[in-house]
């Protein structure tokens, strides 16, 4: 093919919005493609995705309510009372108890051994159990009974 005509096909495909061209003369073909002007690819990259999952910021309103919720369990400025601080091993649905009607595993002031179980976090359909890290006196339960938790949040602290 003529490279005259392969010239041509390239200004007819700046000037018009085609992505892309090919002709076929006899044996011979040309195909020519560009990227469209005015983001096509951004959306199909990943770097365009991957922050909001990982941002950080997006997390810190769900820690506001919940940490608002723990009343006077902790003690003011977000601090948290003296001890072992039990944190979510995953991310899920908190229970404090196995069902509804049945009464929560530990209360506040209870001691407990290691092992025991404080909790359920509930996570794709499956009930996995918390179980204390440590012995000990439960100070503080700060997960909400039905409420989100999040990876590494603090759900007791046992003294």
């Amino acid at each position: 093919m003529d490279l005259r005509k392969i010239k041509k096909l390239i200004d007819l495909l700046e000037e018009s919005n085609l992505a892309e061209i090919e002709i076929k003369e006899g044996e011979e073909s040309v195909r020519l493609s560009r990227t469209p002007v005015g983001g096509y690819a951004a959306p199909v990259a990943a770097p365009v995705y991957a922050p909001a999952p990982a941002a950080a910021p997006a997390a810190m309103p769900m820690s506001g309510p919940t940490e608002a919720s723990t009343g006077g369990t902790a003690k003011p400025g977000n601090a948290l009372p003296e001890g072992h601080v039990q944190r979510a091993p995953m991310v899920g649905t908190f229970y404090a108890s196995s069902a509804p009607d049945k009464p929560a595993f530990v209360s506040v002031g209870q001691t407990i051994k290691a092992g025991e179980t404080l909790a359920i976090i509930e996570a794709m359909k499956m009930f996995n159990p918390i179980e204390a890290e440590v012995s000990g006196t439960v100070v503080a339960i700060l997960g909400e009974n039905g409420s989100p938790v999040e990876f590494d949040q603090p759900l007791f602290v046992i003294a």
